[in-house]
């Protein structure tokens, strides 16, 4: 298969799932190496296509103006133990943690990519979180920090921010 064959089928593939998908599972598909795909994404990156590199694997992103969901950012504060507390809400209520975003000081706004849209989901960042023993974003800011939530309509969205508030972990300022 020629390189832009491969590079079409890759932004292809990503186009067609809104979850990630690792570099392996793409070299699978494609019949190369995993360096071939990791090489393959960094020249698609090239060409102005917004791929993001997740913990799951890569993602497209996609302009929330072509995205059918409902897509809200969300302020948060809550101590790093409280965090399954704040996923779990979220998830329950038929919600999607795209990312987490905190404003840093010196480099400005950092966002990090969750894809959270499940309690296994939730488990699994939380596993490897504790297993790597990494701080979560929000530490940088005292725990303070955003969200964007997507989900299936306002209603759904509402509910979340409901159950957040309930939980006493949105922002007040």
């Amino acid at each position: 298969m020629e390189p832009s064959t491969r590079r079409n089928n890759i932004v292809g593939t990503l186009k067609k799932n809104r979850t990630p998908i690792s570099a392996s599972v793409l070299a699978k598909k494609l019949k190369v190496s995993r360096q071939i795909i990791v090489g393959d994404i960094a020249l698609i990156r090239a060409t102005g296509i917004d791929i993001t590199a997740t913990p799951k694997g890569y993602v497209l992103n996609i302009e929330e103006s072509q995205d059918e969901r409902y897509i809200r950012k969300i302020a948060c504060t809550h101590k790093a133990d409280e965090t399954q507390k704040e996923l779990y809400a979220i998830v329950d209520n038929g919600g999607e943690l795209i990312d987490v975003i905190v404003e840093h000081p010196v480099y400005g706004e950092l966002k990090g990519q969750l894809n959270i849209g499940s309690r296994h989901d939730a488990d699994q960042f939380l596993r490897k979180i504790n297993k790597s023993q990494a701080n979560l974003l929000s530490e940088l800011t005292q725990g303070v920090h955003l969200h964007t939530i997507a989900c299936k309509d306002k209603e759904i969205f509402d509910r979340i921010i409901q159950q957040l508030s309930v939980e006493n972990l949105l922002y007040q300022d």
